[in-house]
């Protein structure tokens, strides 16, 4: 050493510029050695020289890290990492107070104790250092080093209410990624900084915060060394920390390390406590802003003379205790824990038999255990390490190949990433030392770029996880005071400032969830802020809409093409619904106004249009007395009245007054009053809402497919909704009310009190089974008997009179068989009515019939000879003509029918109700009264509906020719 070498100690609180200082001082000599406590320390110093004398002689050296041009002046190190004998001018030691520390404090204390410049020595720390540094150091100098700034205490703080620009240190992973996930919720984001990271992960996260893209940053103690950030504000959610042993409080001097990174150059800077953190006490609290801490004069020490003889001899000499009071015996560090682990294998202690051996085995052990996952493991890669290297000379090529493709992944959450990053960290350390691998330069290059690749990964995560870009910027630009600028685009999605905050539907705002309530109140206090000019530019143009980009839903909602603009309400008349209006209250009164105006226009215009002869009616000064309170229940009724519920009004109008009625298109039927016109499905669809609306349900029904005769009734819809939906309930299913009406024109013509069969005709309008057919009928109030019989088949030759055979026509199949007219019918029994889709398309049967306001009577039959209804008994040649011979054999294939007579209840339907609600063809559910035979009456009182037969029929001359009719005669004769 030259004899003109002088050692300074440069001490004072954070804040004072010391790295600086030693910078400076270092560039003032020809060549320099500074060893700095983290690696992400020693990365912001490189680059702060190469910005300053380029690249081309400034090395950084840490353990997974080393960059070392030809012509080398400036190293740039870990205090790990620092070269030993290299004769440098300066050498320089920061943050020295790590002595004490008692994971690597024998680290700094060697440093202390052993490492000079030829011309300069600085070592850079506390104040607290004095007293050691000068009773181990006798010949340094002291420097002292005021604060800049002020560093001030502010208590306790929530961090829902932490001010911008604030660090909020933890003291595990756990606990960072929580407060970060809370900043997020509340404040839009945070950085995270801790020592596991990469340096390439540490400053993509350190850069969102330093141009502002987040205002928060959440860190561990790493912070504490000498990273200089611009931070206003240090938090602590903690005041004790795990050392890797136990649970221990932090002394004051350890709390004043990481509060002094609030403040940096003149700027003062406030620290204080969050989350469940105590408050400080006031002494500590003192001690940290006047920098006054219990000196540190026990320093951690391992003896640095070790002797390589055998692993045991090398273990002694690491276990020595020091001589001098100010120094103690460090914990046993995983190095030499490693190496005891190692020491009981047989095969290790067999090739440790000679110095070199010890020493390779000694240098694998200080591996450091990066991953973390136990001791064991550690210990069982080392040996692997080790075995390669003291029986090959290096690592195998494809081995370390193997190991790092294993790690080489970016799938996976942060953790994944993490752990990653971790095991990348031991082979970017192996392929650091010297002769350890075969191409020093491919493999420290591959384990470099798998580290990268992790580390952009893990700050793409960390981004996406804990950092809320959107309301990060609202929140800046509320805070600014000054007019945002909204976007919606045709789909309505709405950006503000460029950033997507949710949808406009209709003159709603429907903002994009956020992760908590605070966040979800900053996007939508700026989204409303800035939509205010949008929402009147809408208004405007939904005002001027056409009525065909508007429509009603079933349920009563009021649509601008796909998004909800209001509902209609009741309103003074089922035909005049009013609108409430679906208007965020940031749009202001204006702009509900006029929506308001524009729905009541376009609903208005819609019910004058599908329900116009219904209003023609009600504006019908003509019509006087009983008509114009009839025309006042058919507007009331929206069209349509079960005849039972208004049989004495029916009863009471005159032929006049019907007729005067019948102009406005109203069909008095049988067992429903109504407009064929309002059947269609425009009017039907609108009705149900109308009704819906004016009886106050919570669902409405829904309208039936349009086209259906019959559909399945709906026992959960509320009383009256089939009547409303232009259907009468019979049965398990319901019926058209107009094709109800033609069904009872054509059972008029047929026997109710002698039965008879359903028609083909019957089936068909109805679109039925005969089963089916036979259900609706009961539900109507017939019975219905099921019977069977042999099916009749036509014969291919003709039995003449006469005997002799006829040829069959041959155009013909000899075989075709009678059609059963329930072979007419689709399986399903729901089909579209062939002939009377629309109900304006149907002329009744009974147009040009007098309505005198009764179902035509039953005319009573002459009383007929009871005759047998099979038929007699015939010799094989008198077979009638078109049945075949022997059809009553054995095998003979039968059909099913139903004979239907007038005279039974209609059954009730599941909820003990008759089906069909108030549209009851016999009055309160009684059997109507009966003539004779047991014959339906007419409607004396006009409230019992029933079907009537015609008049009994002229009897037929009987042809004598005629085998069958012969023998009918002769049974008439013997009477």
């Amino acid at each position: 050493m030259a004899g003109d070498s002088r050692v300074v100690a440069v001490l004072g609180p954070t804040n004072t510029g010391k790295t600086t200082y030693a910078i400076e001082r270092m560039l003032a000599h020809r060549t320099g050695v500074i060893g700095l406590p983290l690696r992400l320390l020693a990365r912001e110093v490189y680059d702060r020289i190469v910005a300053l004398r380029g690249p081309s002689i400034v090395a950084l050296v840490t353990g997974e890290e080393r960059i070392v041009p030809p012509r080398t002046q400036y190293w740039v190190c870990t205090v790990e990492a620092m070269p030993e004998g290299m004769g440098a001018d300066l050498v320089a030691v920061d943050e020295i107070q790590l002595c004490a520390d008692p994971e690597r404090g024998h680290v700094f204390t060697d440093r202390l104790l052993r490492a000079r410049g030829q011309h300069e020595t600085l070592f850079m720390g506390s104040d607290t250092m004095r007293g050691s540094i000068a009773a181990l150091v006798p010949e340094a100098q002291f420097i002292r080093r005021e604060r800049m700034s002020e560093l001030i205490y502010s208590g306790q703080k929530k961090i829902s209410r932490m001010r911008p620009r604030s660090a909020i240190v933890g003291f595990s992973v756990e606990n960072v990624y929580a407060i970060a996930e809370l900043i997020r919720r509340q404040k839009g984001g945070a950085a995270v900084v801790m020592g596991a990271l990469s340096p390439r992960t540490r400053n993509a996260q350190v850069a969102m915060y330093q141009n502002g893209e987040v205002d928060y940053l959440v860190a561990t103690d790493a912070i504490g060394m000498g990273l200089n950030l611009d931070v206003d504000h240090v938090a602590f959610s903690a005041l004790s920390k795990f050392d890797g042993r136990r649970m221990r409080p932090l002394a004051p001097n350890e709390l004043a390390q990481i509060a002094g990174r609030a403040g940096r150059g003149f700027k003062s800077g406030t620290f204080g406590v969050t989350g469940d953190a105590s408050p400080l006490d006031d002494g500590v609290a003192r001690a940290i802003m006047d920098h006054q801490f219990t000196p540190q004069n026990k320093l951690n020490w391992r003896n640095p003379a070790l002797q390589f003889g055998s692993i045991d001899r090398l273990i002694q000499t690491l276990e020595m205790s020091p001589d001098n009071e100010r120094l103690f015996k460090a914990r046993e560090a995983d190095d030499l824990r490693a190496l005891k682990n190692l020491a009981v294998d047989a095969e290790i202690a067999a090739r440790c038999t000679d110095g070199p051996s010890v020493r390779l085995l000694w240098d694998v052990c200080r591996i450091p255990d990066f991953r973390g996952i136990s001791h064991a493991e550690h210990a069982s890669l080392l040996e692997q390490i080790f075995n390669f290297l003291h029986q090959r000379g290096s690592i195998p090529d494809d081995w370390l190949a193997r190991q790092i493709k294993r790690i080489d992944r970016t799938d996976g959450d942060i953790d994944a990433l993490s752990k990653r990053l971790a095991f990348i960290r031991t082979w970017t350390y192996v392929t650091q030392r010297k002769g350890w691998i075969g191409d020093e330069s491919h493999w420290r290059h591959e384990a470099r770029v798998v580290e990268d690749r992790l580390s952009d990964a893990l700050h793409e995560r960390l981004t996406q996880r804990f950092v809320d870009r959107r309301t990060s910027v609202l929140l800046r630009r509320l805070g600014q005071k000054e007019a945002m600028v909204a976007e919606v685009n045709e789909t309505g999605e709405v950006t503000v400032e460029g950033e997507f905050v949710g949808k406009l539907d209709g003159f709603r705002f429907r903002q994009d969830k956020g992760a908590g309530v605070a966040e979800d109140k900053t996007i939508k206090a700026a989204s409303l802020q800035a939509l205010a000019p949008q929402f009147h530019l809408r208004a405007d143009r939904f005002y001027n809409a056409p009525d065909t980009e508007i429509d009603f839903t079933e349920q009563g909602g009021l649509m601008w093409g796909s998004s909800a603009v209001g509902k209609l309400v009741a309103g003074s008349d089922p035909l005049k619904p009013g609108v409430e209006v679906f208007v965020d209250d940031v749009a202001g009164p204006e702009v509900a106004q006029k929506v308001q105006r524009r729905l009541q226009h376009f609903i208005d215009r819609k019910v004058a249009a599908l329900f116009e002869p219904l209003i023609a009616l009600s504006k019908d000064e003509a019509l006087t007395g009983l008509a114009r309170g009839f025309a006042f229940r058919m507007v009331e009724n929206l069209g349509i009245l079960p005849r039972a519920d208004v049989a004495d009004e029916v009863k009471a109008l005159d032929q006049d007054a019907r007729g005067a009625l019948r102009k406005h298109g109203l069909r008095f039927g049988q067992f429903t009053i109504f407009m064929p016109l309002l059947l269609k499905p425009a009017p039907t669809r609108l009705r149900l809402v109308l009704w819906s609306i004016s009886k106050g349900l919570n669902e409405f029904p829904e309208s039936p497919p349009p086209g259906l005769v019959t559909i399945p009734v709906d026992t959960s819809a509320p009383e009256g909704a089939a009547t409303m939906a232009g259907y009468r309930n019979a049965g398990e299913r319901a019926i058209r009310i107009d094709m109800l009406e033609r069904l009872a024109d054509m059972l008029r013509s047929e026997d109710s009190r002698g039965g008879f069969e359903a028609k083909a005709d019957m089936l068909s309008i109805t679109g039925m089974t005969l089963e089916q057919f036979a259900t609706l009928m009961e539900g109507l109030g017939y019975k219905a008997e099921k019977a069977e019989r042999t099916k009749v088949k036509a014969v291919d030759t003709v039995v003449p009179h006469d005997g002799a055979p006829m040829a069959a026509d041959k155009g013909a199949d000899a075989e075709t068989p009678v059609m059963d007219v329930a072979d007419k019918q689709p399986a399903g029994g729901i089909v579209e009515d062939p002939a009377a889709a629309q109900a304006d398309d149907i002329v009744p049967a009974t147009a040009d019939m007098p309505d005198d306001g009764i179902a035509p009577m039953v005319e009573e039959l002459a009383e007929t000879p009871e005759v047998d209804d099979h038929i007699p008994d015939t010799p094989a040649e008198e077979n009638p003509q078109g049945t075949a011979p022997d059809a009553d054999i054995a095998g003979a294939e039968l059909e099913t029918y139903y004979v239907f007579t007038w005279g039974r209840t209609p059954r009730g339907n599941a909820q003990g109700q008759r089906r069909g609600g108030g549209d009851r063809p016999q009055g309160k559910g009684k059997p109507g009264p009966r003539g004779k035979k047991g014959a339906p009456r007419g409607d004396k009182g006009g409230k019992a509906q029933k079907f009537s037969s015609k008049p009994a029929r002229a009897e037929k001359p009987i042809d004598p020719d005629n085998p069958f009719a012969a023998a009918l005669m002769g049974l008439k004769d013997n009477k």
